[in-house]
């Protein structure tokens, strides 16, 4: 295979965005989304957390598999399905503990085993974590599934935070958002590696978003401001709708090395 063979190979392959400040705000609106969007589905529509999870379950596999046949990152395709596997973490959790009672601590551990393994195989098949690498199916594949218990720890991490503690939506936030500056610093620092760097802060913006979901949308007696899902959801989604319509334009995101290879010559 030829260098420009090569190279053309990857510009076709490159399914993950540049990180950047909107990739941060897209991901805590994704996920304060998969909070309210989850509760809206369940209780407000009627669906009921099992009717839930299987519409929007089936709903994820659609749209996974046509972000897995696309050639190269394409904003609303990979955001929209960012969201729905939000969702879906969302609703697994909820129906581990809520169907199955499994305790919020035993989840938390199980979520981190999981998503430790996730990382361990990805490490050992591929020898590199980094999002910048996703060139082929099967990193991707890595990385959705990486996603998925990164989105499923942080709803049973963060619930267990603000609901097993009792400390409170308003202080998840204040504490989520601590610990994602503290992380932030760190690296900035050269405490920590970018690789590492990145999935903590991923993973930490879940519960971050949870905590402001629950926060504006839990009623006053329970710590909340008691504002409508619909209208939360509703909110949220135009935000990201502006910021990804933003990002198709500008193209300000888009993944390093995929300027076609007749411009770069």
């Amino acid at each position: 295979m030829t260098a420009i063979q090569s190279d053309q190979r990857q510009d076709m392959l490159c399914k993950v965005p540049e990180i950047t400040l909107y990739f941060w705000i897209i991901k805590v609106f994704a996920t304060t989304v998969g909070e309210t969007a989850a509760d809206f589905l369940n209780i407000n529509l009627g669906f009921g957390l099992t009717g839930t999870s299987w519409v929007m379950g089936l709903l994820l596999i659609g749209v996974l598999a046509y972000q897995m046949v696309q050639r190269r990152y394409i904003p609303w395709v990979y955001w929209l399905t960012v969201i729905l596997i939000s969702i879906v973490g969302t609703l697994i959790s909820d129906n581990l503990t809520d169907n199955i009672g499994v305790p919020l601590w035993i989840s938390t551990v199980g979520f981190s085993a999981l998503l430790g393994v996730t990382f361990l195989a990805w490490y050992a098949r591929e020898k590199t974590l980094s999002i910048h690498s996703i060139f082929t199916t099967r990193r991707e594949l890595f990385y959705w599934a990486a996603i998925l218990f990164t989105f499923a720890l942080g709803t049973a991490g963060g619930d267990f935070t603000t609901e097993s503690l009792q400390l409170g939506y308003l202080e998840g936030v204040v504490i989520f958002s601590m610990l994602i500056m503290m992380i932030t610093l760190a690296y900035y620092a050269q405490l920590v590696g970018a690789v590492l760097a990145f999935w903590v802060a991923y993973i930490l913006t879940r519960p971050l978003g949870a905590s402001i979901g629950d926060l504006l949308t839990q009623a006053p007696k329970d710590g909340g401001f008691g504002l409508s899902h619909a209208l939360v959801n509703l909110v949220f989604f135009v935000c990201i709708l502006g910021l990804v319509g933003y990002l198709t334009i500008s193209k300000v995101d888009q993944p390093a090395g995929t300027t076609p290879v007749a411009a770069r010559t």
